[in-house]
Parts: structure tokens; sequence; C-alpha cells
């Protein structure tokens, strides 16, 4: 079964779970180390309220408080490095390459556009499932970019050790409104 069937699937079954009034607003499917897929399912409510549940590959409900975080981590992780990989923008930064390209030519540019396209290809279109592996080839064709633009330090790097708050952050906010009793 492919991917777009899987969500449509854990869709059908997420709405299930749905209290009255509320509505699942978001899906993500994510395989973390252990490498069985799992599905993080948002729900907003009428009153702007958010709640959450993580289902199993047959729909289910995970009960699991570790496999919850898990699966949270991993998918708020490749989210955060898909947001900051080429800057947050990489249909701009390649437009700018091209018109350094053409203004000036530099050295190095035609490095520097690869390196955007291969970054551009890592991140494809979704959806996709959010893996550790996914998440090192984001960070390893970010750093590509990043060595082939020059500059010093890694923008990206500093953006995910900051990410760490953020995955926390979330973990508690899904565990403190998930639909079900964790274990």
């Amino acid at each position: 079964m492919d991917l777009t069937a899987d969500l449509r699937r854990t869709a059908e079954a997420a709405v299930r779970y749905a209290a009255p009034g509320e509505e699942v607003v978001g899906i993500v499917p994510a395989e973390p180390s252990s490498g069985s897929r799992a599905y993080l399912c948002a729900y907003g409510g009428e009153d702007g309220a958010a709640s959450w549940l993580v289902l199993d590959a047959d729909g289910e409900p995970v009960a699991d408080r570790a496999r919850v975080r898990e699966v949270v981590s991993i998918a708020a992780l490749v989210e955060l490095a898909e947001e900051n990989a080429g800057g947050g923008d990489l249909d701009d930064l390649r437009s700018k390459l091209v018109a350094v390209r053409v203004t000036e030519n530099p050295p190095g540019i035609d490095e520097a556009e690869e390196a955007a396209i291969a970054l551009q290809s890592v991140l494809g279109a979704a959806p996709r499932v959010a893996t550790p592996q996914l998440l090192d080839e984001i960070g390893a064709a970010t750093l590509r970019l990043e060595q082939a633009l020059g500059g010093s330090g890694s923008p990206f790097t500093l953006a995910m050790r900051e990410a760490t708050a953020t995955v926390e952050e979330l973990t508690h906010d899904v565990e403190g409104a998930y639909k079900v009793p964790l274990s």
C-alpha cells in the first residue's frame, strides 16, 4: 500500500477518536528507530484546543508512553529540519543563486547550485515518512550546501541544537492532551 493510501486509511481511523466538535487537522507518518510505522494525529476543536493521538499501522491507539515520545520526537525533528534546511526557503535561495550566476558567476556557484538541487531532492514532495534516515539525509545535504556557499559555522546545526527545547515542549503538549491514558 502506498503512503497516500496509508494516510487515507489512518485519517478514517483517526476520525473515530475525534470528540464532538473536534476534527483531525494533521497526520504525520513516522518510523522511529524501532522501524515500525506510526501516525501522529493532531486534533483541533472549536475552542482552539489541540489534542493528540498516535495510531499504529493497524489504526489502533498507542498507549505506550515511550513509543509515543519516539514518534513525536522524530516527527518534530524532521519537520524542524525541513523548515530550516537551506535557510528555510530553498526556492528563494535557488533563485538568488541563479541571479548570482548571471551577474557575477563566481567560482563555486556550480557546486552551490548542485547542492541546492540535491537538498531539494532529499526534501522531496509531501507526503513523506519522518525517519532517522531522512533526518540524516537532510542534515548531510544541508551541510553540503552550507559548505558550497562558504561562510563559517552551520546555521542548520545551530537551529537543530536549539530544536531540542521545541521537541520537548511538543512532547509535553502531546502527553498533556493525549486522547488515551499513557502507560
